[in-house]
């Protein structure tokens, strides 16, 4: 199995720095990611969100059955503000703003941002120039469906780079990274960062990036 980090520690939860390609659910190679930290630890660990298997970065999982159900309220009652670094090639429709509409589902399990805004999809969002060709973004979701920042950068004409299933461009690894929380919880307010990868076009962002 592999050697997973933490990068915080708590009586009530820990924060795992998720490995890229890391599964939410067990497959026929490899454990879940919470499995396979529970194992690592010798505890038993509960998962109170998730995050695609091609995405790295900050996992939330909590230590008790009380700490397990109060941190998915967080997330369910959109508490949880969350903040997930992106690199795409090409140049965006617009560099900054919120990117909203609702999502349907096509072939292949993929989805697709539409105009309408019955129940939309909300992000927010902020670009920066990384090197020729390629900026990286820097999103909060509003909002947590499944593929929203994917689809939502596919949406303004740049899918991500790594991300096939929407056309990005070719690269080893997605390179969607959940890179901060931020909360409160048991009276206290969290700030807690995964460190991005150092990997491909990570290796080329800055050494601080601002948030909203």
């Amino acid at each position: 199995m592999r050697e997973l980090s933490i990068v915080f520690r708590h009586p009530d939860f820990y924060v795992l720095d998720k490995p890229a390609g890391a599964p939410m659910h067990a497959n026929d190679n490899e454990f879940s990611v919470v499995h396979q930290l529970s194992e690592q630890l010798g505890e038993p660990l509960w998962p109170v969100h998730r995050l695609d298997t091609p995405t790295s970065g900050a996992l939330l999982v909590a230590r008790n059955h009380d700490a397990a159900a109060t941190l998915s309220g967080l997330f369910a009652h959109r508490e949880m503000q969350k903040f997930y670094l992106a690199i795409s090639a090409g140049k965006p429709k617009k560099k900054q703003g919120l990117i909203s509409g609702d999502m349907q589902k096509v072939r292949r399990g993929n989805w697709r941002l539409l105009h309408s805004q019955e129940n939309p999809a909300q992000t927010r969002f902020l670009s920066y120039s990384l090197k020729p060709g390629y900026r990286f973004y820097v999103l909060k979701p509003i909002t947590g469906r499944t593929h929203q920042l994917r689809v939502a950068l596919k949406s303004l004409g740049v899918p991500i780079c790594g991300d096939e299933r929407y056309g990005g461009e070719v690269a080893e690894h997605l390179h969607l990274h959940a890179w901060k929380l931020k909360f409160h919880y048991a009276g206290e307010m969290f700030d807690i960062t995964a460190p991005w990868p150092t990997y491909e076009h990570f290796a080329d962002l800055p050494a601080t990036i601002e948030i909203f």
